[in-house]
């Protein structure tokens, strides 16, 4: 017979052992219920995939903000991603890992250190690009558990898109309370960052250390939640990559929108709001992909965005929190200012002037084109800035002068490698979008490039930017090149090189912005 005190001490390691349920089958209870994840025992993350944040936004939920989750009972199944929302394939570097495409789609994404729910670790919630009309959570250059494996708890969100995320219609704002109409994919966003208050702390994360992140469309939504008053005290710092709802890429006024809702519903034969809501979602799709469709964008809805960004901006009322942002050194390409015409000068200062008529000749002299190389380079610095680096500008410009919060700038210059199949000569910079996998530190889930140990380098140096700045709002720390505080220096501005050769650098090219600026308020740009 065991004596009294091993009999004790067996069922005292018995008691403090986990059981077999909880090293293989994470569960976390959230508002909804309770979850069963994923234990990934070579990360040593714990994975929850499609989890509801809000109720299917179908039939009568169409067009609508939204609406809470109906709870569940018994243990949900978070162990695969839920569907991405409704898109058409316009993108072909896109890989999904999604349940399928539907308009039941609004689910995000958790990894967080499998020994994290006792501790308050920072949160990353991270927005996909895809320029508002396609993208998903479930892609693995967003996966979160590299990011996770440094200690944050990284989400990942899907939120509405094109005509179903920011269609805006007189019957709309007819039916609101508060007379608004378009963002839908933005309040979605917004309700998955509300989610995150609740429910974080089950995955082990403080919801006072939240940090919203994005690239491209995506970091146009984290520049509008800084400056939405239903968003602004939902996060405590911001990294936006590419992009921002300022400058040429204000959203579209009210009426602008509606007017253009109204055309769309005459174009699919809809004569009210009840016969466009009982639409086929494909028949919505295929309608908005047509040619001469108009575009579903944000909206100024006097709710959302009670002003245009750039005004709140101006005015300070932002969140005011530490923001790093940036841009790549090829977002755009010299080729798309030629219909298949040779970069020559003479095609170019012909270029030039299709595009800023009376203001060619000052055009010119920021973006030169004496010889074919200079075509080439500030064809290209043109394409870019016209494109999204111009917003990206105004955006930290902004944000410096009356944010009352640290701002860090970069400028991305690693270029990707060669394809592994050899189908297409390197890029010669980073093209926009190029700073995903480096960023998130996903190099490996990209199979198209052969990634090189200077690639794998650059991009622990940015993955370690980044999580520096998740966990404190400043991106400096031990083994990382010296970043400084964006400020004026030297007839410039400090910004940092991320690339092969990472280093601070005096940014001069604010001439270049402030004459878009100008040329996009005379309404040129």
């Amino acid at each position: 017979m065991l004596s009294r005190r091993i009999l004790l001490g067996l069922m005292a390691a018995m008691t403090a052992a986990p059981t077999l349920a909880s090293t293989s089958t994470p569960e976390a209870t959230v508002a909804g219920g309770r979850l069963s994840g994923t234990r990934d025992a070579k990360t040593g993350l714990n994975e929850f995939k499609g989890i509801p944040y809000a109720a299917p936004p179908a039939g009568p939920l169409r067009w609508k903000p939204p609406q809470p989750m109906a709870a569940w009972t018994g243990v949900r199944k978070a162990d695969h991603f839920g569907p991405r929302c409704m898109q058409r394939p316009v993108f072909s570097d896109m890989v999904f890992r999604s349940d399928g495409m539907s308009e039941d789609c609004l689910y995000l994404n958790v990894w967080t250190p499998a020994d994290s729910p006792r501790k308050k670790l920072p949160v990353l919630v991270y927005f996909y690009g895809g320029g508002l009309i396609a993208g998903d959570g479930s892609e693995p250059r967003y996966d979160g558990a590299s990011l996770a494996q440094r200690g944050i708890v990284t989400v990942t969100v899907n939120y509405r898109l094109d005509v179903f995320g920011f269609l805006a219609s007189p019957a709309l704002v007819a039916e609101s309370p508060e007379h608004a109409a378009g963002n839908y994919g933005l309040l979605d966003q917004q309700a998955a960052l509300q989610w995150v208050q609740r429910n974080i702390a089950a995955f082990g994360g403080d919801p006072d250390q939240v940090t919203i992140g994005g690239e491209s469309a995506g970091s146009m939504s984290v520049s509008a939640h800084m400056a939405s008053p239903l968003s602004k005290g939902l996060m405590h710092r911001a990294i936006g990559e590419s992009g921002a709802m300022l400058g040429n890429l204000n959203p579209t006024p009210l009426a602008q929108a509606t007017r253009e809702g109204e055309a769309f519903e005459r174009r699919v034969g809809a004569r009210s709001l009840d016969q466009l809501r009982a639409m086929s979602a494909q028949a919505l799709l295929d309608a908005a992909g047509q040619k001469d469709a108009p575009e579903f964008r944000p909206t100024i809805d006097g709710y959302f965005l009670p002003r245009p960004p750039e005004a709140i901006y101006a005015a300070g009322e932002q969140a005011h929190i530490p923001l790093l942002l940036g841009t790549n050194s090829q977002e755009a390409s010299y080729t798309s200012l030629f219909e298949d015409q040779a970069p020559t000068p003479n095609n170019y200062r012909a270029a030039v002037q299709k595009r800023f008529g009376e203001h060619a000749t000052e055009a010119l002299k920021f973006y030169p084109g004496r010889t074919e190389a200079d075509v080439k380079a500030s064809g290209t610095a043109l394409a870019g800035d016209q494109f999204i680096t111009f917003s990206t500008w105004q955006w930290m410009r902004l944000h410096r002068q009356t944010g009352q919060a640290p701002v860090y700038y970069y400028y991305f210059t690693q270029a990707r490698p060669s394809r592994r199949d050899r189908s297409k000569a390197p890029d010669t910079g980073a093209v926009h979008s190029g700073e995903i996998e480096y960023a998130l530190g996903n190099l490996s889930s990209n199979e198209v490039y052969a990634w090189t140990v200077a690639d794998h380098h650059v991009s622990d140096i940015m993955q370690g930017y980044w999580a520096r700045f998740i966990k404190t709002g400043d991106p400096n720390g031990p083994g990382l090149p010296h970043w400084p505080v964006a400020a004026s220096k030297n007839g410039g501005l400090s910004r940092q090189v991320i690339g092969a050769d990472t280093h601070p650098m005096v940014d001069r090219d604010a001439a270049r912005y402030e004459f878009l600026q100008r040329v996009e308020a005379g309404g040129t740009l």
